[in-house]
């Protein structure tokens, strides 16, 4: 998509300002401060310590321009700023972020018991080997490092969803799923 975008600013530079025949006059030098022009003459470009590229295709897609401190607030406010969309009754947002906690505390509760089935399955380390195992050690040994990986996974995965419903109207995570890891894990 990137491509397509500069593939057009070329054909639009090149049709309005006459931008391909100045490049292939004198050629384009890179000069210092990250400056590239085709506009210098070959004796001042060596003067100013510019390097001469050669034999690939330069392109340079403008910045924009910063806003002008003329006052102007529009200029200064992002596009999609959150005041500029309707606004949300407060019952109708109290119901979304309930809905929001009961759908992150069920995840929540879903990984925790996936992560106690796992704790379990792992046995610290040394789960019981299961029918090709016993004749191939490495199938084993990769099994142990797939569960030994899955248990960090939801560990990592129960961090977010705890941060989640902390950052929720409401605080912290329900105390019972605080503690559901050491109670799985005890079984």
């Amino acid at each position: 998509m990137l491509i397509v975008r500069i593939l057009r600013l070329a054909v639009l530079a090149a049709t309005v300002g006459g931008g391909l025949p100045a490049l292939a006059q004198g050629g384009i030098y890179k000069c210092p401060g990250n400056e590239y022009t085709d506009r210098v003459k070959p004796d001042e470009a060596r003067a100013r310590g510019c390097q001469l590229i050669e034999g690939t295709a330069v392109t340079i897609i403008p910045a924009a321009r910063p806003a002008t401190g003329n006052g102007s607030a529009s200029a200064s406010r992002p596009a999609a700023a959150p005041s500029s969309g309707p606004r949300v009754d407060t019952n109708e947002q109290r119901a979304r972020d309930a809905d929001a906690r009961a759908i992150l505390e069920a995840e929540l509760r879903k990984a925790e018991s996936r992560r106690a089935e796992i704790a379990r399955e792992y046995n610290n380390g040394e789960p019981e080997k299961q029918g090709a195992e016993f004749r191939n050690h490495q199938k084993y040994i990769e099994r142990v490092a797939e569960l030994k990986a899955g248990i960090a996974r939801l560990d990592s995965d129960i961090t977010g969803l705890k941060r989640e419903l902390s950052r929720l109207p409401g605080g912290a995570p329900p105390a019972a799923s605080a503690s559901a890891p050491a109670a799985a894990a005890s079984r």
